[in-house]
């Protein structure tokens, strides 16, 4: 469908019809599509735990509170957070650099590829380590010094990479409720959930951080409740 089709089309489906399933292939082939969402320097922290058993479906129900949308999922997805891996992911933008640019010396690489392998290298070290917390806070004095004569980056302590990480979280789950969508597929984003259980079912890290859990399915007409309500767009445009 055209893509305001499939915008205006998702809606937050608390009650799926138990006589239409869902083909779990088209569900995964939505999240190959999630994948390709914007996030922040490309580091892809993120998994996606797409669920299809009806027996873990049965116990992720009361862990979303036995709310509707999850009692009545076909199917779930669990959008994991993993800033822990950024030297994971590091580590293969290097080598992807590798075979894009060659590995070659350093003062062989076109400016392009210096500057790449120097961000990669240097520049995402630099925003993603830390030590307990402290070596966030020093960054960020340090930077807001710096502020005070340039323009500087500010995001620098543990939770504003956890915000980050989160945000990108975020973009890959609407690509993935916006494909959905468009193949007449219902979700609905559950936010109201007991993530260490779920973490604890599911086997998930504890240094991962669960961003949602996305039910799945077809909707009944009961399932979207109401009308679309919208703060009046002139309210929360601002043209400068």
């Amino acid at each position: 469908m055209e893509f305001k089709e499939a915008v205006n089309r998702r809606r937050s489906v608390r009650k799926y019809d138990p006589d239409k399933t869902l083909d779990p292939q088209k569900v995964k082939e939505c999240l190959e599509l999630a994948v390709l969402a914007p996030n922040s320097s490309n580091m892809q922290l993120w998994e996606f735990y797409h669920i299809t058993s009806k027996e873990i479906l049965t116990k992720m129900s009361p862990f979303c509170f036995d709310q509707n949308a999850a009692k009545t999922a076909q199917q779930m997805v669990v959008i994991v957070v993993r800033k822990d891996l950024w030297k994971k992911r590091v580590k293969a933008h290097v080598a992807y650099l590798k075979n894009v640019f060659g590995d070659i010396p350093k003062e062989q690489q076109s400016k392009r590829a210096k500057f790449a392998f120097t961000y990669y290298t240097k520049i995402i070290p630099l925003a993603y380590a830390d030590f307990l917390g402290l070596l966030g806070y020093i960054k960020y004095s340090f930077y807001w010094m710096i502020g005070l004569f340039r323009p500087i980056y500010r995001q620098a302590r543990k939770s504003d990479m956890r915000i980050v990480a989160h945000k990108s979280a975020g973009l890959a789950a609407q690509t993935f409720m916006l494909a959905m969508a468009d193949i007449n597929y219902d979700t609905c984003p559950m936010e109201g959930i007991d993530s260490l259980r779920i973490k604890k079912l599911l086997k998930i890290p504890s240094s991962a951080e669960i961003n949602m859990v996305i039910s799945c399915g077809i909707r009944l007409p009961e399932g979207v409740y109401g009308e679309r309500f919208r703060i009046p767009f002139e309210q929360v445009y601002k043209e400068v």
